[in-house]
């Protein structure tokens, strides 16, 4: 949508009609927020109760309806459409009303409802904690950066180190020359800090401490391929991967757009798909039979890795070298609240972010703003915090505190795990 209103200015007036699933998604100031984050700037309504959804007959996220001058349905496709694609439609409607005279050319603007704040981070994703080197490495995706902090020994505060990039793009190179777009997922292991780069739809690795980044997996293009397929790591398009964690040579990858969990080939610097079918769907089973619904936050016990499958708001595990699926909690995809409880009873909302500890898993319950805990083996969950978190976007251990990316409070917050306190990181030089 971006690339068309720029492109047709004179022709075209996108609004965007948001029909929310979650009812998370059906509170105007989170549509705002969710707006800001994402740069739109367009007009949006918030369609709550489906009164437009209805009129337009609309049975899918996302559809598009394409309409003439004078009100009229031109045009209408439900699913992902290309942008030249859509174009073509646009012209050849914009053609045909140019030559009824109904056409009005008259580029229109609206005033932008913009977050203007001066933030040191801006709505934070994802966060990640090397006990080793004692560092928290920050994805401050609203700058399109990663930062880089030392943390101080009670862990409630850090100073900032290094920022990596800086203005939205897709360069490789030293810090300052570095670009990235909206990062989210971070990861440690052997000297580099892996990143999912989910605007670029790419995978970067940073050398610690020279802190040069590189590409290592995708063309900074969005997949379009339907079933997807691997490849050379750097000449295989992927699709909005949102999370990474290395084990064992591999770099196991949230790939949200494509509802599957992918694994590069560090040595052999391949990419390809390890888990799910390419179906939205939360279907068990083996690797590439089972359904995952846009998988985006990963964590280990070594064992299994643990996946937050956000869609079907559930927390789902995939067995190790196999990639067997099993469900945890959730049940699909449209049941989600928020309630404690056992199996199948268990009701989280839309969870972006796992990481695992004490035996246990320590979930960001994103659209019901709060910090649940999972047994994996008793299926039970259990709130460990609630009301003080907006949308959280992810999380990470250092097995005594928990740091959370508080995503629309533009904050970490610092959870202790022995007594529950929680108070915000003082991030100090940003």
């Amino acid at each position: 949508m971006r690339k068309l209103e720029e492109e047709l200015a004179a022709e075209l007036v996108v609004v965007g009609v948001h029909s929310g699933k979650f009812i998370a998604e059906r509170v105007t100031e989170n549509i705002r927020q969710a707006a800001w984050r994402l740069g739109v700037g367009h007009p949006l309504v918030n369609d709550r109760q489906f009164r437009v959804w209805r009129s337009y007959a609309v049975r899918a996220w996302p559809t598009i309806v394409l309409l003439d001058p004078e009100g009229y349905v031109a045009a209408q496709q439900a699913g992902e459409v290309p942008a030249a694609a859509l174009a073509a439609a646009v012209r050849r409607i914009a053609e045909a009303a140019a030559e009824r005279g109904t056409l009005d050319p008259e580029p229109r603007a609206f005033p932008a409802d913009a977050d203007r704040a001066d933030r040191p981070l801006r709505y934070p994703g994802k966060v990640a904690v090397d006990v080793g080197d004692g560092r928290l490495y920050i994805a401050d995706t609203g700058h399109d950066r990663i930062v880089v902090a030392r943390l101080a020994a009670d862990g409630r505060a850090a100073d900032v180190e290094a920022v990596l990039g800086g203005g939205a793009g897709f360069a490789d190179g030293p810090a300052a020359e570095a670009r990235f777009r909206g990062p989210q997922g971070l990861a440690t292991a052997d000297g580099w800090l892996y990143v999912a780069d989910t605007g670029n739809h790419a995978v970067r690795a940073v050398r610690i401490g020279a802190w040069t980044v590189e590409t290592l997996a995708g063309t900074g293009q969005q997949a379009r391929r339907y079933p997807p397929v691997g490849g050379p790591a750097r000449e295989t398009a992927l699709n909005s991967p949102w999370d990474v964690l290395p084990l064992d040579g591999r770099l196991y990858v949230a790939m949200a757009g494509a509802h599957q969990l992918w694994r590069v080939d560090l040595e052999r610097e391949t990419a390809e798909p390890w888990v799910g079918s390419g179906a939205e769907e939360l279907l068990d089973g083996p690797g590439r039979t089972a359904a995952l619904a846009q998988p985006s936050g990963l964590a280990t016990d070594g064992r299994r890795l643990f996946f937050a499958d956000s869609e079907a708001s559930a927390i789902r595990s995939a067995s190790l070298p196999e990639g067997d699926v099993a469900t945890i909690v959730g049940t699909g995809l449209f049941d989600f609240g928020d309630r404690d409880g056992a199996g199948d009873a268990v009701r989280l909302q839309h969870p972006l972010g796992v990481c695992a500890a004490r035996d246990r898993l320590y979930v960001a319950d994103t659209y019901n703003g709060a910090l649940k805990v999972v047994d994996p083996v008793l299926r039970t969950s259990a709130t460990l915090l609630a009301n003080e978190l907006w949308e959280p976007g992810g999380l990470a251990t250092d097995g005594e505190r928990l740091y959370v990316a508080d995503t629309n409070h533009h904050r970490i917050v610092v959870v202790d795990l022995a007594t529950t306190e929680a108070g915000p990181l003082e991030l100090r030089g940003l």
